[in-house]
Protein backbone atom coordinates (compact mmCIF):
# COMPACT_ATOMS: atom_id res chain seq x y z
CA UNK A 1 0.00 0.00 0.00
CA UNK A 2 1.40 3.41 -0.97
CA UNK A 3 1.99 6.07 1.66
CA UNK A 4 -1.22 7.89 2.50
CA UNK A 5 -3.20 5.53 0.27
CA UNK A 6 -6.29 3.75 1.55
CA UNK A 7 -6.69 1.48 -1.46
CA UNK A 8 -8.49 -1.69 -0.41
CA UNK A 9 -9.52 -0.34 2.99
CA UNK A 10 -13.16 -0.27 4.06
CA UNK A 11 -13.95 3.10 5.65
CA UNK A 12 -17.21 3.81 7.46
CA UNK A 13 -18.26 7.44 7.96
CA UNK A 14 -21.22 8.38 10.13
CA UNK A 15 -23.33 11.46 9.49
CA UNK A 16 -22.14 11.41 5.88
CA UNK A 17 -25.21 12.75 4.10
CA UNK A 18 -23.98 16.35 4.00
CA UNK A 19 -21.44 18.87 5.26
CA UNK A 20 -18.23 17.64 6.87
CA UNK A 21 -19.24 13.98 6.69
CA UNK A 22 -19.91 14.06 2.95
CA UNK A 23 -16.61 15.88 2.34
CA UNK A 24 -14.73 13.31 4.41
CA UNK A 25 -16.33 10.52 2.38
CA UNK A 26 -15.23 12.18 -0.87
CA UNK A 27 -11.69 12.64 0.41
CA UNK A 28 -11.32 9.04 1.59
CA UNK A 29 -12.79 7.74 -1.66
CA UNK A 30 -10.21 9.79 -3.55
CA UNK A 31 -7.58 7.97 -1.44
CA UNK A 32 -8.89 4.65 -2.74
CA UNK A 33 -11.04 3.55 0.20
CA UNK A 34 -14.37 1.80 -0.29
CA UNK A 35 -16.98 3.66 1.71
CA UNK A 36 -19.99 2.84 3.83
CA UNK A 37 -21.98 5.97 4.60
CA UNK A 38 -24.04 5.63 7.75
CA UNK A 39 -26.86 7.90 8.88
CA UNK A 40 -30.61 8.18 9.22
CA UNK A 41 -31.47 9.45 5.72
CA UNK A 42 -30.78 6.57 3.36
CA UNK A 43 -31.73 8.48 0.21
CA UNK A 44 -29.47 11.44 1.02
CA UNK A 45 -26.64 9.04 1.84
CA UNK A 46 -27.15 7.23 -1.44
CA UNK A 47 -26.86 10.47 -3.40
CA UNK A 48 -23.48 11.11 -1.80
CA UNK A 49 -22.35 7.50 -2.30
CA UNK A 50 -23.25 7.66 -5.98
CA UNK A 51 -21.07 10.76 -6.38
CA UNK A 52 -17.91 9.24 -4.93
CA UNK A 53 -14.83 8.30 -6.90
CA UNK A 54 -14.23 4.59 -7.30
CA UNK A 55 -16.76 1.80 -6.94
CA UNK A 56 -18.33 -0.52 -4.40
CA UNK A 57 -19.55 2.19 -2.06
CA UNK A 58 -22.78 1.76 -0.15
CA UNK A 59 -24.96 3.05 2.66
CA UNK A 60 -26.41 1.81 5.94
CA UNK A 61 -29.27 3.47 7.79
CA UNK A 62 -29.13 3.77 11.57
CA UNK A 63 -29.48 6.14 14.49
CA UNK A 64 -25.97 6.09 16.00
CA UNK A 65 -27.43 6.38 19.50
CA UNK A 66 -29.35 3.10 19.13
CA UNK A 67 -27.16 0.10 20.09
CA UNK A 68 -29.16 -2.50 18.18
CA UNK A 69 -29.38 -0.33 15.05
CA UNK A 70 -25.63 0.33 15.12
CA UNK A 71 -24.78 -3.35 15.40
CA UNK A 72 -27.16 -4.21 12.55
CA UNK A 73 -25.76 -1.44 10.34
CA UNK A 74 -22.17 -2.53 10.92
CA UNK A 75 -23.10 -6.14 10.17
CA UNK A 76 -24.71 -5.00 6.91
CA UNK A 77 -21.65 -2.93 5.99
CA UNK A 78 -19.24 -5.74 6.88
CA UNK A 79 -21.17 -8.29 4.82
CA UNK A 80 -21.15 -6.00 1.79
CA UNK A 81 -17.65 -4.53 1.92
CA UNK A 82 -15.57 -6.55 4.37
CA UNK A 83 -14.08 -5.71 7.76
CA UNK A 84 -14.07 -2.06 8.79
CA UNK A 85 -10.54 -0.62 8.71
CA UNK A 86 -11.33 3.09 9.13
CA UNK A 87 -14.08 4.61 11.26
CA UNK A 88 -14.90 8.31 11.20
CA UNK A 89 -17.38 9.25 13.91
CA UNK A 90 -18.81 12.41 12.40
CA UNK A 91 -22.53 12.22 13.27
CA UNK A 92 -23.46 15.03 15.61
CA UNK A 93 -25.89 17.79 16.46
CA UNK A 94 -25.77 21.09 18.31
CA UNK A 95 -28.54 22.80 20.26
CA UNK A 96 -28.19 25.94 22.34
CA UNK A 97 -29.94 27.15 25.48
CA UNK A 98 -29.00 29.04 28.64
CA UNK A 99 -27.94 26.57 31.31
CA UNK A 100 -31.04 27.01 33.47
CA UNK A 101 -33.22 26.48 30.39
CA UNK A 102 -31.35 23.38 29.29
CA UNK A 103 -33.90 20.63 29.68
CA UNK A 104 -33.01 17.08 30.61
CA UNK A 105 -34.25 16.02 27.17
CA UNK A 106 -31.89 18.46 25.41
CA UNK A 107 -29.01 17.29 27.62
CA UNK A 108 -29.72 13.66 26.76
CA UNK A 109 -30.02 14.39 23.02
CA UNK A 110 -26.62 16.07 22.97
CA UNK A 111 -24.95 13.25 24.88
CA UNK A 112 -26.66 10.56 22.82
CA UNK A 113 -25.77 11.68 19.32
CA UNK A 114 -22.41 13.31 20.01
CA UNK A 115 -20.88 11.01 22.62
CA UNK A 116 -22.83 7.76 22.93
CA UNK A 117 -22.90 7.43 19.13
CA UNK A 118 -19.11 7.60 18.96
CA UNK A 119 -18.83 5.04 21.76
CA UNK A 120 -21.23 2.58 20.11
CA UNK A 121 -19.67 2.85 16.66
CA UNK A 122 -16.14 2.46 18.02
CA UNK A 123 -17.21 -0.69 19.87
CA UNK A 124 -18.77 -2.04 16.67
CA UNK A 125 -15.71 -1.33 14.51
CA UNK A 126 -12.88 -2.20 16.88
CA UNK A 127 -13.04 -6.03 16.66
CA UNK A 128 -12.33 -5.86 12.90
CA UNK A 129 -9.33 -3.62 13.50
CA UNK A 130 -7.97 -5.83 16.27
CA UNK A 131 -8.28 -8.89 14.02
CA UNK A 132 -6.43 -7.09 11.23
CA UNK A 133 -3.77 -5.54 13.46
CA UNK A 134 -4.46 -2.18 11.76
CA UNK A 135 -7.10 0.49 12.09
CA UNK A 136 -7.89 4.17 12.20
CA UNK A 137 -10.58 5.78 14.34
CA UNK A 138 -11.13 9.51 13.90
CA UNK A 139 -13.71 11.23 16.07
CA UNK A 140 -14.99 14.57 14.81
CA UNK A 141 -15.23 16.56 18.01
CA UNK A 142 -15.16 20.37 18.06
CA UNK A 143 -13.28 23.26 19.60
CA UNK A 144 -16.15 22.87 22.10
CA UNK A 145 -14.27 19.75 23.19
CA UNK A 146 -11.21 21.86 23.94
CA UNK A 147 -12.69 24.99 25.54
CA UNK A 148 -15.99 26.30 26.85
CA UNK A 149 -18.71 28.22 25.05
CA UNK A 150 -21.64 29.95 26.68
CA UNK A 151 -25.19 28.70 26.04
CA UNK A 152 -24.15 25.27 24.74
CA UNK A 153 -23.29 23.48 27.98
CA UNK A 154 -24.75 20.15 26.88
CA UNK A 155 -23.02 20.16 23.50
CA UNK A 156 -19.73 21.28 25.06
CA UNK A 157 -19.92 18.57 27.73
CA UNK A 158 -20.59 15.93 25.07
CA UNK A 159 -17.68 17.06 22.90
CA UNK A 160 -15.34 17.14 25.92
CA UNK A 161 -16.48 13.56 26.45
CA UNK A 162 -15.51 12.68 22.88
CA UNK A 163 -12.02 14.04 23.50
CA UNK A 164 -11.74 12.01 26.71
CA UNK A 165 -12.96 8.87 24.96
CA UNK A 166 -10.37 9.44 22.23
CA UNK A 167 -7.51 9.72 24.70
CA UNK A 168 -8.47 6.66 26.72
CA UNK A 169 -9.16 4.36 23.78
CA UNK A 170 -5.93 5.43 22.07
CA UNK A 171 -3.95 4.18 25.08
CA UNK A 172 -5.79 0.85 25.15
CA UNK A 173 -4.97 0.03 21.52
CA UNK A 174 -1.60 1.76 21.17
CA UNK A 175 0.24 -1.54 20.64
CA UNK A 176 -2.39 -2.99 18.32
CA UNK A 177 -1.62 -1.06 15.12
CA UNK A 178 -4.65 1.15 15.70
CA UNK A 179 -4.67 4.91 16.15
CA UNK A 180 -7.49 6.93 17.68
CA UNK A 181 -7.60 10.68 17.23
CA UNK A 182 -10.03 13.58 17.36
CA UNK A 183 -10.36 16.43 14.88
CA UNK A 184 -11.77 19.56 16.48
CA UNK A 185 -13.16 22.07 13.97
CA UNK A 186 -14.02 25.62 14.86
CA UNK A 187 -17.08 27.24 13.29
CA UNK A 188 -17.40 25.46 9.93
CA UNK A 189 -19.56 26.12 6.88
CA UNK A 190 -22.22 23.49 7.62
CA UNK A 191 -25.94 23.25 8.30
CA UNK A 192 -25.21 23.53 12.04
CA UNK A 193 -23.58 26.93 11.53
CA UNK A 194 -26.28 28.10 9.14
CA UNK A 195 -28.94 27.14 11.68
CA UNK A 196 -27.04 29.02 14.38
CA UNK A 197 -26.84 32.12 12.19
CA UNK A 198 -30.57 31.89 11.48
CA UNK A 199 -31.23 31.58 15.21
CA UNK A 200 -29.24 34.75 15.93
CA UNK A 201 -31.04 36.61 13.15
CA UNK A 202 -34.43 35.46 14.44
CA UNK A 203 -33.75 36.38 18.05
CA UNK A 204 -31.89 39.65 17.58
CA UNK A 205 -33.06 41.07 14.26
CA UNK A 206 -29.45 41.47 13.14
CA UNK A 207 -28.52 40.85 9.53
CA UNK A 208 -27.23 37.47 8.41
CA UNK A 209 -23.89 39.07 7.51
CA UNK A 210 -23.53 40.59 10.98
CA UNK A 211 -24.41 37.30 12.65
CA UNK A 212 -21.92 35.39 10.52
CA UNK A 213 -19.23 37.98 11.29
CA UNK A 214 -19.78 37.37 15.00
CA UNK A 215 -19.10 33.66 14.56
CA UNK A 216 -16.03 34.23 12.39
CA UNK A 217 -14.63 36.79 14.84
CA UNK A 218 -13.57 34.07 17.30
CA UNK A 219 -11.26 32.63 14.63
CA UNK A 220 -7.94 34.56 14.66
CA UNK A 221 -7.91 34.24 10.87
CA UNK A 222 -11.35 35.92 10.88
CA UNK A 223 -12.96 33.33 8.65
CA UNK A 224 -15.18 30.28 8.69
CA UNK A 225 -13.50 26.88 8.37
CA UNK A 226 -14.36 24.94 5.20
CA UNK A 227 -15.41 21.25 5.32
CA UNK A 228 -12.59 20.31 2.95
CA UNK A 229 -10.05 21.54 5.53
CA UNK A 230 -11.51 19.23 8.17
CA UNK A 231 -11.60 16.35 5.69
CA UNK A 232 -7.94 16.84 4.81
CA UNK A 233 -6.97 16.51 8.48
CA UNK A 234 -8.90 13.24 8.58
CA UNK A 235 -7.20 12.04 5.42
CA UNK A 236 -3.77 12.64 6.95
CA UNK A 237 -4.66 10.89 10.21
CA UNK A 238 -5.81 7.83 8.25
CA UNK A 239 -2.61 7.61 6.23
CA UNK A 240 0.67 5.82 6.86
CA UNK A 241 2.45 9.07 7.64
CA UNK A 242 0.39 9.54 10.82
CA UNK A 243 1.05 6.08 12.27
CA UNK A 244 2.73 7.60 15.34
CA UNK A 245 -0.03 10.13 15.95
CA UNK A 246 -2.62 8.83 18.40
CA UNK A 247 -4.66 10.16 21.30
CA UNK A 248 -4.49 13.67 19.84
CA UNK A 249 -7.11 16.39 19.49
CA UNK A 250 -6.19 18.38 16.41
CA UNK A 251 -7.78 21.80 16.29
CA UNK A 252 -8.82 23.03 12.84
CA UNK A 253 -9.82 26.51 13.91
CA UNK A 254 -7.47 29.15 12.55
CA UNK A 255 -5.64 29.34 15.87
CA UNK A 256 -8.70 29.70 18.11
CA UNK A 257 -7.32 26.87 20.25
CA UNK A 258 -3.55 26.69 20.61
Amino acid sequence: MQSNSLTGRHALVTGAARGIGAEIARTLADEGAVLTLLGRDREALKRVADSLAGSGHGVAAADVANPQAVQAAFAEARAARGPVAVLVNNAGAAESAPFLKTSFELWQRMLSVNLTGSFLCAQAALPDMLDAGWGRIVNIASTAGQKGYAYVAAYTAAKHGVVGLTRSLALEVARKGITVNAVCPGYTDTDILRNSVANVVGKTGRSEADALAEFSSVNPQRRIVQPAEVADAVRWLCGAGAASVTGQSISVSGGEVT
